[in-house]
């Protein structure tokens, strides 16, 4: 599933960073050929929002102890798709403005005005999009260094598992080692009281002879 999401993001990435440059575009251009762009950035916000129910849709399938990542991921990205549509929004009021000044014909004092104030929005577009870029570059870093820590979990983990087998193969040892001495220690006591009784037998052996042989005398 993250892989998915990841693929989606990416198509994000590269949709918003083709929109935040049309969108600077917007008030440079005239006639026709500002309508035809005003109509591309349109489509490409609404494709831009399919993207993200996509994202959302691939984040609810994420196991819940890995979508904490995903689910400030997708924040971020809907924070730019509401500035994306403010820039835009922007753009068009200035674009109407443009062609309302245009049909009634204003003299040239209004249109150096409108100028200044297109060339501002462009000014602050180009800031939003720097802005952008590095929120993005922010969250791919954020992305390497979740996954680094995910790795470095997952050899800890092996590392435990692997101490923990270790432990109980000792255990079985010690057991084993356990059980041997015990049978050796029961040998042991067990010959030295045979040798106890044979001594005695023998004593007794060799008292009894004496005393047959004294006696026999």
């Amino acid at each position: 599933m993250s892989s998915d999401f990841e693929s989606y993001e990416q198509d994000f990435a590269v949709l918003t960073a083709e929109i935040t440059g049309r969108i600077g575009k917007v008030p440079k251009l005239v006639g026709d050929e500002k309508k035809q762009m005003v109509v591309n950035v349109e489509k490409q916000l609404e494709e831009a929002r399919e993207l993200l129910e996509q994202m959302e849709l691939e984040v609810r399938e994420i196991p819940p102890q890995s979508r904490g990542m995903y689910s400030s991921r997708m924040r971020s990205y809907k924070q730019e798709m509401g500035k994306l549509e403010a820039d835009f929004k922007r753009s068009r009021i200035a674009y109407s403005d443009e062609v309302r000044n245009e049909l009634l014909g204003d003299d040239g004092n209004s249109s150096e005005n409108q100028r200044a104030h297109l060339l501002d929005n462009t000014e602050r577009l180009e800031r939003s999009s720097r802005r952008l870029e590095a929120g993005y570059q922010i969250a791919v870093e954020t992305e390497q260094i979740g996954q680094e820590m995910l790795e470095n979990l997952s050899h800890d983990r092996e590392k435990i598992q692997r101490a923990r087998e270790r432990l109980r193969e000792t255990d079985a040892n010690l057991g084993k080692s356990s059980r041997i001495l015990t049978g050796m220690l029961r040998r042991i006591i067990q010959n030295r009281i045979l040798i106890v009784v044979l001594a005695i037998v023998i004593i007794f052996t060799t008292m009894m002879a004496i005393f047959f042989s004294v006696k026999g005398r």
